[in-house]
This record gives structure tokens, C-alpha cells and sequence, in this order.
């Protein structure tokens, strides 16, 4: 029987609330949804620019994915939380930047609000 093992690391963004990073379980990694905080800071990024709120949350991503031991060629799920669809644009160039060959599933979705107020949260689901 597989246990599910919690994957914590302080490259990214410790929780805000009552949740893991990453559960990893049965050979998958299940990665909560990151926020563009800085994770030495914990503090949110200060900029007006969602292409670069978008590259902090992909670099989020990637820290506790490689604390679960995977990575970006192993996503084969995500989720895209966007504040306005009008940024999906700006969101999805900076996402595509991470997945060059064979992206993974996805939806991308607008919702009315999003943790801390920012613009854009991004889950994935990935092989070990």
C-alpha cells in the first residue's frame, strides 16, 4: 500500500492555510495552487504586470516540483485560476514558455476572486 508522503520545501511559498504544497501518492504529485509570493520574503510580488506575476507562480510551481520529485516534462495536468480573462493572453504565453513539447491537460478558468487578491493561481498534477 502507497502512503501519500507531503512534499515541503522553502523554495516556494509556505501554505496560508490548512494544506501541503504537494501530496505525493501511487506515483503522482498532486502541486497546490501557487500565488505569485515571494517565497524568501513571503510577501506578494509589487508589480502591475501579470506576465510577471505569472512568472513568479511558474517558478513557484517548479520549486515544489522538484521538492516532489518531478518536474515541468512531467506535468500531465493543470489548472489556470485567472481574476480577468482578459489577461489569459499575457498568462498563457508565459505558461507555454514551460511546457516547449507535449503540454500537459489543462482548463483555465475565470474566476471572481483569487487568495490575497492576485490575478492568476496555477495547480498541476505530475508524474513521479
Amino acid at each position: 500500500m502507497n502512503k501519500k508522503q507531503v512534499v515541503l520545501t522553502a523554495a516556494a511559498p509556505a501554505p496560508i492555510g490548512p494544506y501541503s504544497q504537494a501530496i505525493a501518492a501511487n506515483g503522482m504529485l498532486y502541486v497546490s495552487g501557487q500565488i505569485a509570493i515571494i517565497p524568501e520574503t513571503g510577501q506578494l510580488i509589487q508589480t502591475d504586470n501579470v506576465a510577471e506575476e505569472t512568472r513568479q507562480v511558474m517558478q513557484n510551481l517548479g520549486a515544489v516540483l522538484e521538492a516532489g520529485g518531478s518536474n515541468f516534462a512531467q506535468v500531465v495536468k493543470c489548472g489556470i485560476f485567472l481574476a480577468d480573462m482578459n489577461d489569459f493572453a499575457a498568462v498563457n504565453e508565459v505558461y507555454g514558455a514551460y511546457f516547449t513539447s507535449d503540454p500537459p491537460a489543462r482548463e483555465t478558468v475565470e474566476v471572481s476572486r483569487l487568495p490575497k487578491g492576485v490575478r492568476v493561481e496555477i495547480s498541476a498534477i505530475a508524474l513521479l
